[in-house]
């Protein structure tokens, strides 16, 4: 079976397992229930299609429903527009696979530019698979200098699960870790085929039991925007908020934007950080 059917099954049935019959509007049949979740023919019911027709979707044979049938299947699944999504690149590719040609990503200098000027707030440029392509003077203050790792070591989610400064910097940081996870299981869905994704979640999963048992729930996130709760080593515990743009012309590109309420005792952790860091500049330009 390819790989790509294999996904589509395995996201399926684990979407099916977490649905709430009495919440899906089904009444009780009086048949006990040997697993969590709806059965086949009820997600079918639901769906508006048959259950052999949905039975070959989660056994990951050929079909190509219609986005109609797709949009159902969705709601049935109580499904978030990540997963609606998520669902859609599987469904797509199993029915047509797509090969892109990839190639090493670069930040475009007006990028850098733009980067450069948001020098009060921080704000980094993440590429395919949560790779970092770069991070102005304040992000890397605030979270770490990726400019300083390997280059091959420049990836959010591998410093997420394998620094221990990442570990005590994040308050909450399982759920910023799993939502990590999230994110990357939902890339890998757009491009099943792309090796260095592969290599990453091999990577991830051989060394990361955490990693490894958040990837086996496959859950999917896609983060637009949210807030991240620090406890910074310089300047203490501080809250930011942050928005997700992506360049016109880039899907693979998405600019983070990380800002504080104004007025908060965050905006004057953050200032606070500002100024040691330009400080920090400064020396470095007159040694």
């Amino acid at each position: 079976m390819p790989e790509i059917n294999r996904e589509l099954a395995d996201f399926l049935r684990r979407a099916r397992s977490q649905v709430d019959p009495s919440r899906a509007g089904l009444p009780p049949d009086g048949r006990a229930r040997r697993v969590p979740g709806l059965r086949r023919e009820e997600v079918a019911r639901l769906a508006g299609v048959s259950t052999d027709y949905y039975t070959r979707l989660e056994q990951g044979r050929r079909a190509s429903p219609s986005p109609s049938v797709i949009a159902a299947l969705g709601r049935a699944l109580g499904l978030d527009a990540a997963g609606r999504a998520h669902l859609e690149d599987l469904i797509g590719l199993t029915s047509a696979p797509r090969r892109r040609t990839r190639g090493a990503q670069r930040v475009r200098p007006g990028l850098h530019q733009l980067l450069d000027a948001l020098d009060g707030e921080p704000a980094v440029v993440l590429g395919r698979r949560t790779d970092v392509l770069a991070a102005n003077r304040l992000a890397r203050a605030l979270f770490t200098d990726f400019d300083a790792l390997p280059r091959a070591q420049r990836n959010y989610a591998r410093w997420m699960f394998f620094d221990d400064e990442a570990r005590t910097l994040f308050v909450d940081w399982a759920d910023q870790a799993r939502a990590a996870v999230e994110s990357l299981r939902f890339e890998a869905g757009r491009d099943p085929d792309d090796r260095a994704t592969r290599a990453l979640v091999a990577e991830l999963r051989e060394h990361s039991a955490e990693f490894d048992a958040w990837w086996e729930q496959h859950r999917v996130h896609q983060r637009t925007h949210g807030s991240k709760r620090l406890r910074h080593p310089l300047v203490g515990e501080l809250t930011v908020d942050y928005e997700t743009l992506n360049p016109p012309g880039d899907p693979d590109t998405t600019l983070y934007v990380y800002t504080t309420e104004p007025g908060s005792p965050s905006r004057h952790a953050l200032d606070l950080l500002a100024s040691w860091s330009a400080a920090g500049v400064e020396r470095q330009d007159q040694a």
